[in-house]
């Protein structure tokens, strides 16, 4: 929890206006969740917030590289991520009771300062591709060729002159 500490921003004695901070996000920060889909990376988050009298706006910027983990050749191969998020963090006094959503964080007039590593962590999963393969299948160095071919073996496909079937399937044929 110590590496996360490093990702908080004390913001009481902050002037109103924008300020700018930047945080290194290294295999560090991963290791610190245990269940996340990202392992390894590294990447540059850019913060600007504007501290104002009743709110704080928090606009994030995340861009660099993660290893992922191919679905089809099982390879790792670096993947991009760029970011843009925005953050409204509201006062416990300020903020009504139904205001705390998605976009909206309220904080208590006793806080100090605010942990961004929940939400950097959030932004960076949020972007990864639901499914993520090698870009341009088998030419390139990350490509598990090998894998690829024994796939390509055992899916029985009708490419390698395997025309035989089962003579069961030949009924469903003339049901119409």
């Amino acid at each position: 929890m110590k590496t996360l500490k490093t990702y908080s921003i004390p913001f009481k004695g902050l002037k109103l206006g924008k300020h700018r901070f930047d945080f290194e996000i290294t295999d560090a920060f991963f290791d610190e969740f245990e269940y996340s889909l990202v392992k390894k990376g590294k990447l540059d988050c850019k913060v600007e917030l504007e501290k104002q009298e009743t709110m704080m706006i928090l606009d994030f910027k995340i861009n660099g590289m993660v290893d992922r983990s191919c679905d089809r050749c099982l390879s790792q191969f670096p993947e991009a991520v760029n970011v843009q998020e925005r953050q409204i963090v509201k006062f416990a006094g300020e903020a009504e009771p139904g205001d705390a959503d998605d976009e909206i964080m309220v904080l208590n007039r006793q806080d100090f300062e605010i942990d961004l590593s929940g939400l950097i962590y959030e932004y960076i999963n949020l972007a990864m591709p639901l499914i993520s393969v090698c870009n341009d299948e088998g030419n390139t160095p990350f490509c598990d060729q090998e894998m690829l071919d024994k796939l390509k073996q055992l899916s029985g496909s009708e490419e390698e002159g395997n025309t035989d079937t089962d003579p069961r399937w030949n009924v469903l044929k003339n049901i119409k």
